[in-house]
């Protein structure tokens, strides 16, 4: 059966011949505690930045919102070049970490962004490939031959510092990087990419890849529906669940929601297929002490293990915690 994905905000369902599994958003926090109140954000030039790796940092930095609200601010760059300039003679004696620190707090900034773009290479590397092809219809017979083929490795590195200006510490470093290896030969049909273009994608991933390090995000997970009844269902109550799992995959979370609900009713809260996949829903929804509700109850229905519920049972742990620590830090 071919996959069908439709979307609705944070929630999507993708049905197959197999499953029926609901893609769910969570809010995650930073992977860097001592980041979270550092919200004033100034981002120096970086070193060999010709691909514009800066402002990609910043233009993410920028995007950042979290509950309708954008996450950073971000000072201007044009104000610390002036203040980089003004300051030249007083820092020529000074580290660069020094230097970060006393123009942090001119400018008003509790962290500084600095780094340099390590490596920005492409190499195309020629090879010839033996081929083959059938003589006769039956291929009995095989004539070997060779192509011209073409083999293009891009690359891009990055070193990233982030620095705490009041406490003077670095709280961020790494060397982030990306690479690609693609082939085209002379008897087929794909081109090489673009190598600029490729440089400026990587560049795009890098930036995206820092600033969700430093700032709660959201992830997507996909959770599976249980789609067999688990114990003797009437026919209406098969219908009711083939019913929710279809609105489920059209994106009707309430109405999901509304017969579940019904099935659990109907099912006398014995079905753990039924509590199951309202624990889904509301998961989906974000309540999700009412979905930890759910899936105990569908822990003490099932007789066997179910793969499904032992996830659900550690999942929705897990995300309570981490939701909390990421409304703390977005409290900060």
């Amino acid at each position: 059966m071919n996959l069908k994905i439709i979307a609705l905000l944070s929630t999507t369902v993708l049905v197959s011949a197999c499953s029926t599994t609901a893609k769910i958003q969570y809010l995650e926090p930073s992977e860097i505690p001592q980041a979270a109140k550092l919200k004033q954000i100034a981002v120096n030039d970086f070193k060999d930045d010709s691909i514009g790796l800066t402002g990609k940092i910043e233009s993410k930095l920028n995007q950042t919102t979290l509950n309708n609200k954008p996450y950073f601010t971000v000072l201007d760059r044009k104000n610390i070049q002036q203040l980089l300039n003004e300051q030249k003679l007083q820092h020529s004696g000074l580290t660069n970490e020094q230097k970060s620190v006393q123009l942090g707090e001119l400018i008003g900034a509790q962290a500084f962004v600095t780094g340099e773009v390590t490596s920005q290479t492409y190499q195309d590397h020629w090879v010839r490939k033996k081929r083959s092809e059938c003589i006769d219809k039956k291929c009995k017979e095989l004539r070997y031959y060779y192509v011209r083929c073409v083999n293009r490795t891009i690359s891009l590195s990055a070193n990233i510092q982030m620095l705490a200006v009041e406490s003077s510490q670095i709280i961020y470093s790494d060397s982030l990087s990306r690479s690609d290896t693609w082939e085209h030969c002379s008897d087929r049909n794909n081109q090489l990419p673009s190598v600029s273009a490729t440089w400026q994608s990587y560049a795009n991933s890098i930036a995206g890849e820092f600033v969700n390090k430093i700032s709660p995000n959201y992830v997507y997970k996909k959770i599976t529906l249980l789609d067999e009844p688990d114990i003797n269902y009437s026919d209406i109550q098969k219908n009711t669940l083939e019913n929710g799992i279809d609105f489920v995959e059209s994106g009707r979370l309430d109405k999901a929601e509304s017969l579940f609900s019904q099935l659990v009713f109907d099912t006398q809260s014995l079905s753990y297929v039924a509590t199951y996949n309202l624990g889904v829903v509301k998961e989906a929804q974000g309540d999700y002490q009412e979905a930890k509700r759910l899936y105990s109850l569908s822990d003490q229905l099932q007789k066997e293990p179910v793969e499904e519920i032992n996830q659900a049972l550690i999942r929705i742990d897990q995300a309570i915690v981490k939701h909390q620590q990421a409304m703390n830090q977005i409290a900060q």
